[in-house]
């Protein structure tokens, strides 16, 4: 009989959360993150302890209410009263204690070591707000509706760049003021979308390629084959949810540029992509992806080698690598909003993220790529030996930088609109 209130209630409190999330997603300011945003921003990278002691938490705190509402009227009342009391005195404990400046960054997540966050704040008596984003589109987003005044970094891949210069959100670095430039390995520097490096500032770089499961009775062919040949396919695979990756995946293994803009050569893209889409498992995000092989849910699937390595750490039978014919480099910057509210701390945050020291503290959290040379003598000697991390000089050769396309893009969403739709 209770059955179908407890269904409505259960569809109606999901319409509420996924509206609460949606909203305050898009319209939170820097440090407001809700409850929704960190479950879906942690639940999006796995399982975690985190999750689980949140989890326990909220157990905890239902148990807690309940208890609470079953006390009689007047020890119920004093039970507020001492919460209240509790509340107001550790708020106003807090903003006595509040730090003389303020740094509000938005980044991926997990995307930097938070002891390095802390040394930050203790040198320039800051308080830093870190909050994330897990696609580019939604920081891009955030940014056009008023992030752009709200946040001082932000940190964006090489290929969103020219798209958040044509809509003038970003400002520009002055380079008095982040003397630790000179750090920069030659070859990220002045990169193609941002010549001088005047609105950006390389974070950490790293490769696209296939994360998959050894197999005890064939060899591993290290070629993007093994998702266009079907004579080649490693057993069950996914590929990455990603546009430019898939396509520039597609058109390397013909032997073309991934910033290709000949017709033809795209067509030829899709229709590979057609073909290897009917055998996979279908489309997922680098992370995903990752987890599903680990799951042993499917052999093989397209990741971000940062993602592939934590995969390698937590499973030594599974293996990246970036396939023979080439792809993918990206690389990820620091950048300053045009209307970044604190642009001193701004670039007092860049220039202590390209210390030697702290720039190797930050890759050797997160398992990417530095693009600081100064840093690689304090890199960890195991992943300065990982090709997974640091590939070898001739498949370096090999790998381009996403180009911004301009009005060429429209061929590749085109191309990937099919492949997606069929």
């Amino acid at each position: 009989m209770i059955a179908p209130g407890i269904v409505a209630g259960a569809l109606l409190a999901f319409t509420l959360s996924l509206d609460d999330f949606v909203v305050s997603f898009f319209t939170a300011g820097p440090g407001s993150t809700t409850l929704p945003i960190l479950i879906y921003s942690s639940v999006k990278r796995g399982i975690t302890p985190d999750i689980n002691a949140l989890s326990t938490l909220i157990v905890l705190a239902s148990v807690a209410g309940t208890v609470l509402m079953s006390l009689p009227a007047r020890a119920r009342i004093r039970a507020f009263q001492v919460v209240l009391i509790l509340a107001i005195g550790g708020f106003l404990w807090g903003r006595a204690a509040s730090p003389r400046n303020q740094l509000n960054v938005l980044m991926w997540s997990e995307y930097i070591d938070p002891k390095v966050v802390e040394d930050f704040e203790k040198r320039f008596d800051c308080r830093v707000t870190l909050d994330v984003f897990e696609d580019l589109e939604s920081m891009l987003a955030k940014l056009q509706q008023g992030g752009s005044s709200l946040y001082d970094v932000v940190t964006p891949s090489d290929y969103v760049v020219p798209v958040l210069l044509r809509l003038k959100l970003l400002g520009e670095i002055r380079h008095e003021h982040v003397p630790n430039l000179a750090n920069i390995e030659p070859k990220f520097a002045s990169p193609p979308f941002d010549p001088g490096n005047r609105y950006t500032v390389p974070y950490q770089w790293g490769t696209v390629g296939i994360y998959l499961r050894r197999q005890s009775d064939r060899p591993i062919e290290r070629t993007w084959g093994l998702l266009f040949d079907p004579d080649r396919q490693p057993g069950t695979f996914l590929m990455m949810d990603g546009i430019r990756e898939m396509l520039g995946a597609a058109l390397k293994y013909r032997g073309h540029s991934i910033n290709s803009t000949d017709s033809r050569e795209i067509r030829d893209a899709r229709d590979l992509l057609l073909e290897a889409k009917r055998r996979s498992a279908g489309f997922e995000g680098g992370v995903g992806g990752k987890n599903r092989v680990l799951a042993k849910a499917v052999d093989a699937a397209v990741a971000y080698n940062g993602d592939a390595v934590r995969g390698m750490r937590d499973d030594p039978e599974t293996e990246f690598f970036v396939p023979e014919e080439g792809g993918e480099i990206w690389m990820d910057n620091m950048a300053i909003p045009v209307q970044a509210p604190h642009r001193e701390m701004a670039e007092a945050f860049i220039n202590f993220i390209l210390e030697a020291e702290t720039g190797a503290r930050v890759s050797n959290f997160n398992q990417y790529a530095t693009p600081n040379r100064a840093s690689m003598a304090y890199i960890t000697p195991k992943d300065l030996q990982n090709p997974a991390i640091y590939p070898s000089p001739a498949i370096m050769d090999k790998l381009e930088f996403l180009r911004d396309l301009g009005p060429d893009l429209k061929l590749y969403d085109e191309a990937w609109t099919q492949v997606k739709s069929k």
